[in-house]
């Protein structure tokens, strides 16, 4: 019974060895009458030692074909590597039966064997290929018709992969008709089949070949050159997508996959995101107990999935926010299940008993302080609270982490403590001085200071993809206003990388690359969404808000910062305030929350004024940016 079954799960590869058989033998049989009628075998008339050559050479490319797995191979979906290896282990199998012949005393000239094993292969390479098509053809008898035709830029290694799958998968919905391409070697000659045209001659073939889609293949592409090829092509009527690729350095040999997708606002406006492989940073987070105090944010989040791809002893999530904490834990647990020690504890930063409480039991030796109110209107509103939960909750959490003897405590900070101009940029600025007063402490201290993260809650994105998807209008606060993004994953990277850095009380600023228009990202973003600005989508100034500004403070002056082992990452020269200055200034807010608890307080932008010299006047600075910009543009 269990060779009945076994016959029966391969019965495919019996039929398959069987018609290569009847293939060899018709062969076999053609050639050697045919040598045989002309003269040149001259043992063609020995018909025993004939046979006798014959099943001695099937034998062995059977054999062959069988160490290659040749007929392990599922020919409905094979590459061109699977025919290749079909060939070799057929002329193995040759040269084994030439070899054993010669033993036996055979006057075969060995070319014969050779001969006949070729155009075996042959046969059988044109019966699969033949196969192939036809099964395809089976499941999708109208899938030529529906392809839309696509032009691929890029003629290198991913290019060539992309049209090689297009191709060949009948799922695919793309035809691929040529390549366009820089390189000077390849435009005017024929790669992987397809033509090679410039990106002059684009806008003829585009049209010529009545393409629909265009797919953007290039590896290691910038985002200033990924922006002018979709906008190019975008105006040529074409969708335009992107092959996002991975290429398998270890135990594939160097296998290239990926998919093609629709392009993001990530890919315009945005570089690309830095990749953060390390050794030496995930190994020092390695068996270590972190903490992660609003670890259920977009960037606590972040800090989590990141410290957990480092096998920490124990990672605990902290948060105020039960939801966001519940969602973290339950994506961590299905990521890793037993293999992360993870602890989720709910509570405030501001509850000093609560935390001492959980210092206590876990011990943590990495403290990421991520935990803050960040919404500037809404906190120029509640200026109290935002001391209260920015300003107390770090001290607090210190205090703690230095009580109980955390290694290093790493806060998360912001552009917006650069001459803070809001009620939230001035809290953690006075968050940086609690920091980097403590450059006695037996705990490593440091803050990561860094711009807006792209698609965090509350950030700009989410509230265009809404206004969008909602008819319009998107509003913005001024045409002018730019700032600097950074994705969540970059950002992460680079604070735990700045954590592994981090000594006595550095406040680390990282590069963010080139600021961008908040008017430009509105436009691009309607126009991902295959609208017109303008058109079908109005975009509205809604004049500023409280404390916000006009230009963000450039954070990397180069010239000003010290530099790391890491091109990204910067220490800012800052002198620092002593402890005691520092728990002055403590003492004060806390008064002056108190007395707010008894609605007694003054204006929190006052109290914080008297706190943080550097708080300015965001009308003052909005009217010197534009003053500058006028200056600018008349030179």
């Amino acid at each position: 019974m269990r060779l009945i079954r076994h016959i029966r799960g391969n019965y495919r590869k019996y039929i398959l060895a069987l018609i290569d058989v009847m293939f060899f033998c018709v062969i076999n049989s053609v050639f050697f009458a045919l040598l045989s009628v002309s003269g040149f075998s001259a043992i063609a008339g020995d018909v025993a030692v004939c046979v006798r050559d014959s099943a001695i050479l099937l034998a062995c490319m059977i054999a062959s074909r069988v160490a290659f797995s040749v007929y392990r191979t599922v020919w409905r979906y094979t590459s061109s590597r699977a025919y290749f290896n079909l060939v070799v282990s057929d002329l193995i199998g040759a040269l084994a039966a030439i070899a054993l012949t010669l033993i036996l005393g055979s006057r075969h000239a060995p070319w014969q064997m050779v001969v006949v094993s070729t155009l075996t292969a042959q046969a059988s390479s044109v019966a699969r290929l033949t196969y192939r098509q036809w099964y395809k053809k089976k499941n999708d008898p109208h899938i030529e018709r529906a392809r839309k035709n696509t032009a691929i830029v890029g003629a290198g290694q991913l290019g060539i992969y992309l049209a090689n799958d297009l191709r060949t998968n009948a799922n695919s919905r793309f035809n691929p008709m040529f390549f366009i391409d820089l390189d000077q070697e390849k435009i005017g000659k024929t790669v992987a089949g397809l033509n090679v045209y410039s990106g002059d001659e684009a806008r003829f073939y585009v049209e010529k070949y009545s393409i629909t889609d265009v797919v953007i293949a290039i590896s290691d592409p910038n985002s200033e050159r990924i922006s002018y090829l979709y906008h190019f092509y975008r105006d040529l009527g074409c969708s335009v997508k992107i092959f996002d690729s991975l290429v398998h350095e270890h135990g594939n040999e160097g296998k290239v996959s990926g998919g093609i997708r629709d392009f993001s606002i990530e890919d315009l406006l945005f570089r690309k995101p830095l990749k953060i492989n390390d050794q030496s940073v995930l190994d020092y987070y390695s068996g270590k107990t972190v903490m992660v105090t609003g670890g259920g944010g977009s960037i606590g989040s972040e800090l989590c999935r990141q410290i957990a791809r480092c096998c920490p002893r124990k990672l605990i999530v902290l948060d105020n926010y039960e939801n966001n904490a519940y969602e973290i834990q339950q994506e961590l647990l299905r990521t890793y299940g037993d293999d992360l020690n993870l602890e989720v504890q709910i509570a405030s930063v501001q509850d000093v008993e609560h935390l001492e409480c959980i210092f206590r039991t876990h011990q943590p030796e990495i403290v990421f302080h991520a935990a803050a109110h960040k919404h500037v209107p809404l906190m120029e509103n509640s200026g109290y609270e935002a001391v209260k939960n920015n300003v107390l909750g770090t001290y607090y959490t210190a205090n703690m982490a230095e009580k109980y003897g955390a290694q290093k405590f790493i806060l998360i900070s912001t552009d917006k403590a650069v001459n803070p101009t809001n009620v939230m940029g001035a809290t953690k600025r006075v968050c940086e001085m609690i920091i980097q007063s403590r450059r006695d402490s037996d705990t490593s201290f440091a803050a990561v200071r860094f711009g807006n993260v792209l698609g965090s809650n509350g950030s700009v994105i989410p509230l265009f993809k809404k206004q969008i998807a909602a008819g319009g209008p998107v509003t913005i606060t001024d045409k002018r206003i730019i700032r600097y993004f950074m994705t969540i994953q970059e950002a992460s990277q680079l604070v735990i990388q700045a954590g592994a850095m981090a000594k006595r009380g550095e406040l680390f600023a990282l590069d963010m690359g080139k600021p961008v228009k908040i008017y430009d990202l509105a436009v691009n973003m309607i126009k991902l969404s295959g609208l017109e600005p303008e058109v079908d989508i109005p975009i509205v100034e809604i004049g500023l808000r409280p404390g916000e500004k006009l230009y963000e403070e450039l954070l990397i002056r180069t010239e000003e910062l010290d530099k790391t082992e890491n091109d990204m990452i910067f220490i800012e020269r800052d002198a620092a305030l002593s402890r005691e200055e520092v728990e002055d200034k403590i003492s004060y807010l806390k008064k002056a929350s108190e007395d707010w608890d008894d609605g007694n307080a003054p204006d929190a932008r006052k109290i914080l004024r008297a706190v943080v010299p550097t708080f300015c006047d965001p009308c003052e600075l909005n009217e010197n940016a534009e003053e500058a910009e006028e200056m600018q543009v008349a030179m």
